[in-house]
């Protein structure tokens, strides 16, 4: 039932990718041709407008398609009569789509386990923090001058600290106090000092952490594509990068656990998925907004649809190699004990 789960989840993501496209699509004056719920053998459906409506057999994703998206095509309504920043919305729709998933996923897990706040909450026996005096219910306002506004600002100060002295500033009973605290090593190589945040289970204030999490994850993903890039990722490649087997594998352990861990690791992916959607590269969305951008700076003359077909092409290509590279990577893994299922 927990990879039932995962696909489902995955499909989930996937579809709301493409519905991304069907509505800018729609919006925009192209014509639709089908819009489905699934992939495979069409099970059953419905037109409406010129729309036809399916739901296909195998519960994976989904697809939009569009006149002329694919093709070289005059008719009215096709995706290639559109402005250049119609078709770029179009395009960019989908993996925009992606990211509103991933705060929408994150707000019942912030509402859940609650948002974290600048109080502390508890302070572990012989750590920093218990030298240092700080009490469950003080309120870090300051750090060597610098004001402190949410617990990230916190954690931040105390990791970049390098683990020499800080001055605190707290609110306790309403006074404020002026504490050195030093924080030390922890095996993982970070600082830390022994404390954990009060969480507030407020809505606004889980729709807020949503967002902020969204931007931490964002530049985490960049950062990462960046390393991908250089060759600089810490671990290796094959250690670092994941395909479908070990992602079914962890969002199927994400099930088992419950609701919550399964929407937080759904929120990781989709953000994933919309962001290396981004990438310029050939058959992404990406790669189809870079050609659209050449064809802005050529004064809006289109780049041959043969051409860009076979760009596309290539690039398609190139990106089932790397996942029929990266799955292999994953099924050794498998044999080798390091993924279970």
């Amino acid at each position: 039932m927990t990879i039932i789960a995962a696909l489902l989840l995955f499909g989930v993501i996937v579809l709301i990718h493409e519905f991304g496209h069907f509505i800018f699509a729609k919006k925009n004056g192209i014509t639709v041709h089908e819009f489905a719920l699934g992939m495979g053998p069409k099970l059953f459906g419905k037109e409406v407008n010129g729309t036809m409506y399916s739901v296909r057999i195998l519960p994976i994703g989904g697809f939009c398609a569009m006149e002329g998206e694919d093709e070289d095509s005059d008719k009215p309504g096709s995706f290639g009569t559109k402005s250049i920043l119609q078709r770029a919305s179009v395009i960019f729709a989908g993996p925009f789509f992606n990211l509103v998933l991933a705060v929408l996923f994150l707000i019942p897990v912030f509402i859940y386990i609650g948002s974290p706040t600048t109080t502390i909450d508890e302070v572990v026996e012989n750590s920093p923090a218990q030298i240092a005096t700080l009490q469950s219910g003080d309120i870090i306002k300051k750090i060597d001058g610098k004001e402190i506004t949410s617990w990230q600002d916190f954690t931040n100060e105390i990791i970049s600290s390098q683990g020499k002295e800080l001055n605190l500033v707290v609110e306790r009973d309403n006074k404020e106090l002026n504490l050195s605290i030093t924080p030390e090593k922890s095996e993982d190589g970070s600082y830390k000092v022994g404390v954990t945040s009060l969480r507030d289970k407020n809505i606004i204030n889980a729709i807020k952490e949503s967002f902020v999490t969204t931007g931490q994850m964002i530049v985490q993903m960049v950062t990462f594509l960046k390393q991908m890039i250089t060759g600089t990722i810490p671990g290796g490649f094959s250690n670092s990068v994941a395909g479908p087997v070990v992602i079914i594998s962890i969002v199927s352990d994400a099930a088992k656990t419950g609701i919550i861990n399964l929407l937080y690791l759904g929120s990781v992916i989709s953000l994933n998925l919309g962001i290396i959607n981004l990438v310029p590269f050939p058959a992404l969305d990406g790669g189809r907004l870079f050609l659209l951008l050449i064809e802005a700076l050529r004064g809006g003359k289109k780049i041959n649809p043969d051409k860009e077909a076979m760009i596309n092409m290539i690039g398609f290509c190139a990106l089932m190699a790397f996942m029929v590279f990266i799955t292999y990577s994953d099924i050794t893994k498998l044999f080798k004990g390091i993924i279970k299922f």
